[in-house]
């Protein structure tokens, strides 16, 4: 098959890149605005490929989209190109109305036009695939209930609510106008190529530094963790057999309060990295409470049992092994994490993009 996949250059997408090129004889199209948490160097491995394909393309120029669409012929879009990181939506909302929402009704009304150009049969094997978060179901505080494919939305930040706007568009312009589509809401992913201002990549690079590990509150919110190449396989297989229309949760069976994890990765480092910075005696004392955010949910959890059900996914890492490797890759891994510190991630694309483009 040909895959488009918006946002292939991110932490998910890149997984999702990586696993298509070296599980199967897919051919795929990257397109990727390449904001800062776009990282071309995620992708290393898969760039000589012959079936890969790079375009630098906004998801919100219409003009663009038509244009690789209509040269490349996908039978799958796979749609993760968003703004993602809930702090910066509360600081700055408008970036997530954009992309979030005005690019997803845009990539629609592209995918539409072009999918009402082909024939019959490839209409019928055609899906766009829309890929979400479990945030736009809101808070499950107080209760032992886990979020279900029915789970009323209730979002309760800018960012999952762009999200949940998102999922509304893409399901209207199937009952609508008829595009096939299927759509995945994760739980909290971690694994290799993170980028570091989230939880889990942040708390390992900064007890390496000695520095302070900022635990929003008391640390009692809970998640949900899903390694990421567990939710590529899922996607994958969401994206190829999924039946049109249906929606699917995705989650790890991890639910771990946020001072849990903290805790994990420093036991981890205590272990495999003995030699510590400032003669720190145990990485645990470098935890600090910070004040919480605004609006912050204290509890997600995922029902995965449906997707199980109908495709027969399940997690392989348990959260004790997918941690361990996260750990063992950030510290095997520095370079790629040093180029985003000194920004010559971004610096070193131009010659990339040269090299993949379409």
């Amino acid at each position: 098959m040909k895959i488009l996949i918006t946002g292939g250059a991110g932490f998910i997408g890149s997984a999702v890149v990586r696993h298509i090129i070296k599980y199967t004889d897919d051919e795929i199209l990257v397109i990727d605005k390449l904001t800062y948490a776009g990282n071309l160097e995620s992708l290393d491995s898969v760039l000589k490929s012959d079936r890969f394909h790079f375009k630098q393309i906004n998801i919100c120029d219409r003009n663009s989209l038509n244009s690789v669409m209509a040269s490349f012929c996908p039978d799958v879009i796979m749609h993760l190109a968003a703004e993602s990181h809930v702090d910066r939506s509360i600081d700055n909302p408008s970036a997530f109305i954009e992309t979030n929402i005005v690019g997803t009704y845009t990539l629609l009304e592209a995918a539409l036009a072009y999918w009402q150009t082909l024939d019959k049969g490839k209409q019928a094997s055609f899906r766009f695939h829309h890929i979400s978060t479990d945030e736009v179901y809101g808070d499950l505080h107080g209760t032992d209930a886990l979020f279900t494919e029915k789970t009323p939305y209730s979002p309760s930040s800018p960012y999952s609510a762009s999200k949940a706007s998102s999922d509304h568009l893409v399901r209207a312009w199937h009952r609508t106008f008829g595009l096939p589509i299927v759509v995945t809401n994760c739980s909290n992913n971690y694994g290799p190529y993170h980028f570091p201002e989230k939880l889990i990549p942040l708390m390992i690079l900064n007890a390496l530094e000695g520095k302070h590990l900022p635990i929003y509150g008391d640390g009692q919110q809970v998640r949900d963790w899903l390694y990421v190449e567990d939710h590529a396989r899922a996607l994958y297989l969401v994206a190829t057999r999924a039946r049109v229309g249906e929606t699917y949760n995705i989650g790890g069976h991890n639910e771990q309060k946020n001072i849990d994890v903290v805790n994990l990765i420093c036991d981890l480092l205590q272990e495999l990295v003995p030699n510590k910075p400032h003669n720190i005696k145990n990485y645990r004392d470098l935890i600090t409470h910070v004040s919480d955010r605004p609006g912050h949910d204290q509890r997600y959890a995922i029902d995965a049992s449906k997707i199980y059900q109908d495709l027969g996914w399940k997690p392989q890492e348990t959260f004790e092994s997918g941690m361990r490797k996260t750990v063992n890759w950030y510290l095997t891994n520095k370079s790629w994490c040093e180029h985003i510190k000194d920004g010559s991630y971004a610096r070193s694309r131009q010659g990339i993009i040269d090299e993949v483009n379409l």
